[in-house]
């Protein structure tokens, strides 16, 4: 099949790796919620050769990301498992590192919270979750457009844009907020750490 594209990856692979560069610099093995396209996943593992870059979709999206994965031919890019928020299970160990882009306002607030319950009990101490996606933060948009694109996604019958304070009341103890670092068109970059 042809590679699904998406030009937004496109737009935003850069800046969103250098701030990966920083906050994996002592990854091993990332697994990455919501591969998308693939698009990412191919830029980043090339990008960050020293870790394994595990991709995973809800099973529909697997064609493309294998178009994506096996074009790219990279020794730390893994084909993708099946996850799909709320019904199929996390892989029981062995990542120090997830990312996830553009998921949580899709998904409605209890995926979202399961998400994070998922990604706290995954991750080791010290491990760290890189969550890109536009937010709602201190109760407002961070511009019109957001705000008329929070509400299409609801008249779509999608979750719509999550605040950066529920996101925390959902974290609770186990993994702490440490950056949250402004990119291009209005998104965020939220860095987490799990707690010890």
């Amino acid at each position: 099949m042809s590679k699904p594209f998406s030009q937004a990856c496109e737009n935003n692979k850069a800046p969103i790796l250098a701030v990966l560069r920083d906050a994996f610099e002592q990854a091993g093995k990332v697994l990455e919620i919501g591969s998308g396209t693939g698009q990412h996943a191919v830029h980043f593992a090339e990008g960050l050769p020293h870790l394994h870059w595990q991709t995973s979709d809800v099973p529909v999206h697997h064609e493309g990301i294998n178009a994506w994965v096996n074009e790219a031919n990279l020794p730390n890019l893994a084909a993708p498992i099946p996850l799909h928020i709320g019904q199929d299970s996390f892989p029981e160990s062995g990542f120090d590192g997830v990312y996830s882009a553009n998921t949580a306002h899709i998904m409605f607030a209890h995926e979202v919270q399961q998400m994070m319950a998922g990604v706290a009990n995954l991750l080791p101490a010290g491990g760290v979750f890189c969550q890109y996606g536009p937010f709602i933060y201190k109760n407002a948009f961070s511009s019109a457009s957001n705000e008329a694109f929070h509400y299409s996604l609801l008249e779509r019958g999608l979750g719509g844009y999550k605040s950066i304070e529920e996101l925390l009341s959902w974290a609770g103890n186990s993994m702490q907020l440490t950056d949250i670092i402004d990119m291009p068109a209005n998104n965020l970059c939220l860095i987490w750490r799990k707690q010890g």
